[in-house]
C-alpha cells in the first residue's frame, strides 16, 4: 500500500474565530502520525479572501453557526446548495490563516491552500460540491494518482466538515479513505455520531 496523510485546517489559537472544542488535543496524535513513512504528508489550510461567501458577515441579517446561505455554481446558475455560515476565519494574509505553531511542519511535504474562490465554499481538499461543471478542483486526485497512492488517512479539524468531506471525496476518487478519530474533533459531537454511520455507508473507514 502507498499511503498519504492529510491534515485538515486547524485553528492556530485556543480561542480562534472558528475554534473547535478540544481541537488542540489532537496535535500529539498528528505529530506522531507525521513520523510514519507515508508516501506523502499534506497539510491543508483555508485561505479565504475577505468577504468570503461562507462568512455570516457577508450576508446581512444572518448569524454564524445558525444561519445558512445558498451557494450557486458560478458557471451554472441552475446548480445550487445550502451551506452553513461561519464567523470570519482564515482570511488570507492574517495570523488566523496560519498553520498552528505546534504542528511539526518539518515533516509536511506539501501545504495545500483551499477555499480561495470568494463565491464558493470548499470543505474538501479535492474540490467544492459542485458538479455541473466542476469548479475549484485542487488537482489533488491527479497528484495522488501520480504518486501511486492507494490509501488516504485524514486528520485535523473539523471532523464533521473538512475532514469528512475530504475523506468522502477521496473514496469517490477511488482511494481507500480512512479517518483517524484520535486525530480529529467535530464542531458538534452529537451530530458526529450520526455522520459516522453515513461515512461508513460511503466506504469511508474510521480508525
Amino acid at each position: 500500500f502507498r499511503r498519504v496523510l492529510f491534515r485538515s485546517p486547524l485553528t492556530p489559537s485556543k480561542s480562534g474565530a472558528l475554534a473547535v472544542p478540544s481541537g488542540r488535543s489532537i496535535l500529539p496524535t498528528i505529530n506522531t502520525l507525521l513520523t510514519y513513512p507515508f508516501v506523502l504528508k499534506i497539510a491543508t489550510k483555508d485561505w479565504h479572501p475577505r468577504g468570503h461567501i461562507s462568512f455570516a458577515s457577508s450576508h446581512p441579517g444572518t448569524e454564524p453557526f445558525t444561519s445558512f446561505a445558498t451557494i450557486t455554481n458560478p458557471r451554472n446558475s441552475g446548480e445550487k446548495y445550502e451551506s452553513r455560515l461561519w464567523p470570519d476565519h482564515c482570511i488570507q494574509g492574517t495570523p488566523g490563516a496560519e498553520l498552528v505553531a505546534d504542528l511539526d511542519l518539518s515533516k509536511v511535504d506539501k501545504v495545500l491552500e483551499k477555499g480561495m474562490m470568494k463565491e464558493v465554499e470548499m470543505y474538501s481538499a479535492f474540490y467544492p460540491p459542485l458538479l455541473s461543471p466542476r469548479v475549484g478542483d485542487s488537482g489533488l486526485s491527479t497528484l495522488l494518482t501520480e504518486k501511486g497512492v492507494t490509501d488516504v488517512y485524514v486528520v485535523g479539524l473539523a471532523a464533521d466538515y473538512c475532514v469528512a468531506a475530504t475523506a468522502e471525496d477521496a473514496a469517490k476518487e477511488g482511494f481507500r479513505a480512512w479517518i483517524v478519530e484520535e486525530g480529529t474533533r467535530p464542531v458538534e459531537a452529537v451530530g458526529w455520531e450520526g455522520r459516522k454511520g453515513e461515512l461508513d455507508r460511503k466506504s469511508t473507514r474510521l480508525n
